[in-house]
């Protein structure tokens, strides 16, 4: 299944709920939220308690992205405040296998995230027990970045990967993701399609909808 993910880190956190509602009302189904702790990536974003709050003005699947250090020590707070999925970086977890098993312990979706330079073989052993992989299409830490080409090859590699071990994971692209590349990320293998920029700057609601007719 095809499904939009609009990243919060591009809405104007001034008004968040209603940046929210606006692109839920337009009908994406998920929602992203970046976690960005200073060190793993050089920004800081929000924690738990906004998602928690955010969490009373949306029903659509609270997409959580853990761009943090040690990100077993989050897994639970996030899980209480409402998130559905909670992905982390393989670069950033000393024992990856551990941390999945923390997430799915907690009775929520567990994804692994990988920086655009880090190699698919680097979670060959894990495919079986994610629910998804998130190929970054940007170095982490900003949004408005542009797209990085070779990530399409990633994409392609990674489906004919799980295709050859009959594995039915979803594939998430995240970073520099627009209208103008949307067709070729679709037809790489990716079917979970985080857009910031691409969304919330202008008329999101229409732009949520432009990006939905692409994927139907």
């Amino acid at each position: 299944m095809k499904c939009l993910s609009p990243s919060i880190l591009a809405a104007d956190y001034g008004k968040l709920a209603e940046e929210i509602r606006k692109v839920d009302e337009a009908g994406a189904q998920y929602i992203h939220i970046d976690v960005m702790d200073g060190a793993f990536v050089p920004n800081i974003t929000i924690g738990a308690p906004v998602l928690a709050d955010l969490r009373k003005y949306t029903d659509k699947i609270m997409d959580v992205h853990l761009m943090v250090k040690e990100p077993d020590r989050f897994v639970e707070d996030f899980v209480e405040a409402g998130a559905d999925i909670i992905t982390v970086h393989a670069e950033a977890c000393t024992h990856l296998d551990r941390t999945i098993s923390h997430i799915k312990e907690q009775g929520v979706l567990a994804g692994v995230a990988l920086n655009p330079a880090t190699p698919i073989s680097t979670i060959t052993h894990v495919l079986e027990m994610v629910d998804m992989v998130l190929i970054m299409s940007v170095n982490p830490g900003f949004g408005g970045q542009s797209f990085i080409p070779y990530t399409l090859d990633k994409i392609v590699d990674l489906r004919r990967c799980l295709g050859e071990r009959g594995l039915k994971l979803d594939i998430q692209i995240d970073g520099g993701v627009t209208l103008d590349n949307i067709d070729d990320i679709l037809d790489a293998g990716a079917n979970i399609i985080v857009a910031g920029s691409s969304v919330f700057h202008g008329d999101a609601g229409a732009n949520v909808a432009a990006f939905l007719e692409h994927m139907s």
